[in-house]
């Protein structure tokens, strides 16, 4: 992302945050899905598994594998991958449709293992979004977008302890932003103003 670029406008005339302004698949996330909240376990699971194996990677990638992830990973249901064994982890190594990192694919049983324990204690979608912070002002430029919040720290911190693996600060700010949790489009985006 370059630093303090504004609102792009597109050909159809509408103005986007600067990265969801060209490539069509990050515009179609960008118009339709970041920054809106998302409901239940398995969808909050599938962007934390997400957000986590993006790590490193460009979101495009991730966005172009989401369906072979949602495959392997069985719709993200918590149970179904909590039961993964390592001949499990074996067969999604081979799968060339997802990131093969072995790191990242045991962190997603890991966290699914944590998701199914934090069902007693309010589940998963209660957890992440007890970590909201008070809306802020509106970004104006990619330079005022931050990648780490005090809020992202927290819930970094609270689901280490809690057993989850590769939610880093930065990781899980980008999570807030995905699921609405912060508002980080850009002032003048038509999405401003869209989070949950």
């Amino acid at each position: 992302m370059e630093s303090g670029v504004g609102p792009v406008v597109g050909a159809d005339g509408v103005a986007r945050c600067p990265w969801g302004a060209g490539d069509p698949v990050n515009r179609d996330y960008h118009d339709t899905e970041w920054g809106l909240r998302v409901d239940g376990e398995a969808a909050h699971l599938e962007r934390l598994t997400l957000e986590a194996f993006q790590s490193g990677l460009s979101w495009r990638t991730i966005l172009d594998k989401r369906e072979r992830f949602r495959a392997a990973f069985a719709g993200f249901d918590a149970d179904t991958v909590a039961a993964f064994d390592e001949r499990d982890v074996e067969r999604l190594m081979a799968d060339a449709g997802i990131v093969r990192n072995r790191r990242k694919v045991e962190a997603a049983v890991t966290n699914a293992r944590a998701t199914v324990a934090l069902r007693e204690h309010g589940g998963l979608e209660a957890f992440i979004w007890s970590f909201r912070p008070e809306p802020g002002p509106a970004p104006r430029t990619t330079a005022d977008v931050p990648t780490t919040s005090p809020e992202s720290v927290a819930l970094s911190a609270a689901l280490k302890k809690a057993g989850f693996a590769f939610v880093g600060p930065t990781t899980m700010y980008a999570l807030m932003e995905a699921i609405g949790l912060v508002d980080d489009h850009l002032a003048g985006c038509h999405r401003r103003g869209c989070a949950g």
